[in-house]
């Protein structure tokens, strides 16, 4: 097995851009180099782009290109940017489909873009996390850790919660 990280984007908050002239969130690239080279990460990494997508807009075939993507790569550690809208979704599928490897989603409530985002620390915390937890796909957000099939996201408290 590959000894690093194996990080794959698929979009979400954590990577949306603001358009000044409409008010509208969309997205532009991965602000993923940035964020880790703004938190002096030194780890090594592989980071594959799989799409850029609101993961409201996700569909069955999204879930089915993540998981052939845990599935392929030979890294037996990753991490997924994901939206935290359908977040748990993507989990539970990726935990019927690909439980033999450690991947940790991770996300953020505010575009990273925005400067008070909570994406820096989440992406960090997602990083820890995937380094040292067993086989299983697990939720990493606002320095918590979740296992796949036990989340929620709580969208009164705007936080994930265990169930």
């Amino acid at each position: 097995m590959h000894t690093g990280i194996k990080v794959f984007v698929t979009g979400g908050t954590f990577d949306k851009e603001y358009n000044e002239l409409n008010g509208s969130l969309y997205f532009k690239e991965t602000h993923l180099f940035e964020m880790l080279d703004l938190g002096r990460s030194r780890l090594e990494l592989s980071i594959e782009t799989l799409m850029m997508k609101d993961s409201l807009d996700f569909v069955d075939a999204d879930r089915e290109t993540i998981a052939k993507a845990c599935n392929t790569t030979n890294a037996s550690k990753i991490l997924i940017t994901h939206g935290t809208d359908t977040m748990t979704i993507t989990a539970d599928y990726l935990l019927g489909h690909c439980a033999h490897k450690t991947i940790v989603l991770t996300g953020a409530m505010v575009p990273y873009k925005f400067g008070s985002s909570d994406g820096l620390f989440n992406l960090g915390s997602a990083l820890a996390f995937v380094q040292v937890l067993g086989p299983g796909v697990y939720i990493a957000m606002n320095g918590k850790v979740f296992e796949a099939g036990k989340v929620r996201k709580n969208t009164t408290k705007g936080e994930f919660e265990s169930y």
